[in-house]
């Protein structure tokens, strides 16, 4: 199995080293000190689960590796549009393209089936223009319950959670989806394949579209905005309004609110991904977690004020951030 990870950061090298260690063909894409890193010393994982490093292939020119069978984009969504002359060199015709991120992704109704069935959410595909450099027949949907952070260049610390779950988009079990989930299980993490993988999009959606604006806005750590209780009470607002579009797509989250808030309290002084954008002054990826959920609200006639007031907010501060 050769697999190539674009946007081989924190996740990227996490899931490359597991790969590499489980004997798959491993070709790490990255730029800057942290490629320079890797390139001299390999990638080292720090876990309480132990120590190890992995010398896989690391690059920042695509054409140097060809074309692979799976492409795991470790990108932000924001970047997906402009990814397309850093991935055309990795594909060929039956290359599967699996996308490690947050939020509503750009296939979420390719072969959905029922009313909204190929219908562009135009939040996350803007006039298609992700569609058009990943075309969502590639897709296979990955959900990461994972926390992980640069150290160091070059050093991945993992914080919790080793779970990867895939699935495709018509709901099928697919020989692709087994034979990917086979290798990240070889590699020590766990990976299943679920029938409907957009129930388990809407679970860890639950915790991003509360936690990551929040966080930002208030420079506060998932520990501090569970135990502030004003805080606390807009995030569980902000779920229960998230829960409802996700009940009007035919969704079922099968977590209560409280049990996903005690889950993020034993995360701990951790900083979500939008915090540490904010504070590395990146763009805020928040049009995958916010915005697509309000443009699915308005398709399905839910009534969401929670999140259409802290879109708001966090959007200025978004456009701030970028200018």
């Amino acid at each position: 199995m050769k697999v190539a990870v674009l946007g081989a950061g924190a996740i990227g090298a996490y899931v490359g080293a597991a790969l590499h260690r489980a004997g798959a063909d491993v070709h790490l894409i990255a730029r800057g000190p942290h490629l320079a890193a890797m390139r001299r010393h390999g990638v080292k994982i720090l876990s309480p689960r132990g120590d190890f490093t992995a010398h896989a292939h690391a690059t920042d020119n695509p054409t140097d590796i060809g074309p692979v069978d799976y492409v795991f984009l470790g990108l932000k969504a924001n970047s997906y549009a402009a990814c397309g002359p850093l991935i055309e060199p990795l594909l060929h015709k039956d290359t599967s393209v699996i996308a490690a991120q947050n939020g509503i992704p750009w296939w979420y109704f390719h072969r959905h089936g029922g009313p909204h069935d190929g219908h562009r959410i135009e939040s996350v595909d803007p006039g298609g223009a992700v569609s058009a450099v990943l075309a969502p027949r590639r897709a296979i949907g990955c959900v990461v319950y994972a926390a992980t952070e640069l150290d160091a260049p070059g050093v991945v610390r993992h914080l919790e959670g080793t779970r990867f779950s895939v699935g495709e988009p018509d709901r099928s079990s697919s020989a692709r989806c087994r034979a990917f989930s086979e290798a990240m299980q070889a590699g020590g993490l766990k990976c299943p394949v679920e029938k409907d993988l957009r129930n388990d999009i809407w679970l860890k959606l639950l915790g991003n579209i509360s936690f990551n604006p929040i966080s930002a806005l208030a420079r506060a750590t998932m520990r501090q905005m569970c135990h502030h209780g004003g805080t606390r009470h807009v995030i569980q607002t902000m779920m229960r309004e998230t829960l409802a579009v996700a009940e009007a797509l035919g969704c079922e989250v099968g977590v209560s609110i409280e049990r996903r808030l005690a889950g993020a309290e034993r995360v701990g002084d951790h900083r979500t991904s939008t915090l540490q954008d904010l504070e590395a002054g990146k763009p805020l990826e928040l049009d995958v977690l916010l915005t697509a959920v309000i443009e699915l609200a308005d398709i399905t006639g839910t009534h969401v004020p929670t999140l259409r007031t802290v879109h708001a907010i966090s959007d200025l501060l978004a456009h701030r951030t970028a200018a």
